[in-house]
């Protein structure tokens, strides 16, 4: 039996496996996080019938079509059957239109179960366009610090003890610098990001709050959304320092385990040799090819550190202030400061949480 579903409605289905209908290309660019590709048409065949259709009539890009898919729905039925074992199928192909209907016809005929989302992928993308369009629904707590005190490391461990983090860069992939995407491979696209990110905070949906790194109006190629950056800008500023040796110590780690990120961060180097000038650069290069990875890092700190210029301690208008130099101990006031902020522990609802404001 096929059942319609809308957008709102994906929430309520247990134990659900999205499936995209769409050629590779398209599926590539943008999806519904965590679908699976399964393409009635690959890009060429696409391509093709889309020709057809245009240039000589519907039908005979109809009977193409058919002419395409017949040889590939035992194929495509397996697949299907595979997925479904204790999961239930929602297919969608852009609009919810005669890729994802036609599919789940031959699906329903060879007696599975599966769910057809109405308006497909285009009335998601809707959705989440919408959402961001409106005010953001949770106030924002923003980490900030110089580079390498450790942010990305307290965010994680905040997100493990069940706190509504969210590390922007990981959704990203990229570290927002001009080191950014060293080691990290190629970005999401836009629509991806923003789709990661409204999952991630569904997620979180019974915080009245969500905490970030600070970042800029763009990470990478990616642009945060306007109303998250707004919502950023106002909300409670947390300061985090450490010293400069566990800074490089940190960096140094996070970078290496890359095996080809000295390369990487040579080519990225060749950015900066406007500002810095070809002494500097050269200099950077040096210190690269002797493998001296700690005294190149402590050399750019200098220069990040004079851009973004935060304190090294607890000084400045902040919200609040912790120090790194002992991870635990930070991590433990930065959540009794949550804790504090939120008024109430961070398991409860939203609701508990209005109430308890009242």
């Amino acid at each position: 039996m096929i059942h319609e579903i809308t957008v709102e409605e994906l929430s309520e289905v247990k134990n659900l496996l999205l499936v995209d209908v769409r050629s590779e290309g398209e599926y590539q660019e943008a999806t519904i996080p965590g679908a699976l590709n399964l393409p009635l048409f690959n890009n060429e065949e696409r391509a093709m019938i889309g020709t057809t259709y245009v240039q000589i009539s519907p039908a005979l890009a109809k009977a193409q079509g058919l002419e395409i898919v017949g040889p590939k729905l035992k194929g495509l039925y397996e697949q299907a059957s595979q997925w479904a074992k204790g999961h239930s199928l929602v297919l969608f192909c852009w609009r919810g239109g005669m890729r994802s209907k036609s599919l789940a016809n031959v699906f329903d005929l060879m007696g599975l179960s599966v769910y057809r989302l109405q308006g497909g992928y285009k009335a998601y993308r809707h959705w989440i366009t919408e959402y961001f369009n409106r005010e953001f629904p949770f106030k924002v707590v923003v980490l900030r610090g110089n580079t390498g005190v450790g942010k990305t490391e307290i965010l994680a461990r905040l997100k493990k003890d069940g706190y509504p983090a969210i590390d922007l860069e990981a959704l990203a992939n990229n570290r927002g610098s001009v080191f950014g995407s060293i080691g990290l491979g190629s970005a999401p696209s836009q629509k991806d990001f923003e789709a990661a990110l409204y999952e991630r905070l569904s997620e979180v949906s019974h915080f009245p709050y969500v905490i970030v790194e600070c970042e800029s109006k763009r990470i990478g190629r990616i642009n945060l959304p306007p109303s998250f950056f707004d919502a950023m800008k106002t909300g409670p500023q947390i300061l985090l320092y450490d010293s400069i040796r566990n800074r490089v110590d940190r960096l140094v780690k996070e970078y290496a385990q890359f095996p080809n990120a000295i390369p990487e961060i040579k080519s990225a180097l060749g950015r900066l040799t406007k500002i810095l000038g070809h002494k500097k650069i050269s200099l950077y290069t040096t210190l690269l090819d002797q493998g001296n990875l700690e005294a190149f890092t402590e050399e750019m700190l200098k220069y990040y550190d004079a851009i973004y210029a935060y304190p090294n301690g607890p000084q400045g208008d902040y919200d609040y202030a912790i120090s790194h130099l002992d991870p635990e101990k930070g991590l433990r006031e930065l959540e009794d400061y949550l804790d504090q902020w939120s008024g109430i522990p961070g398991t409860a609802t939203l609701s508990g949480i209005r109430d308890s404001a009242k």
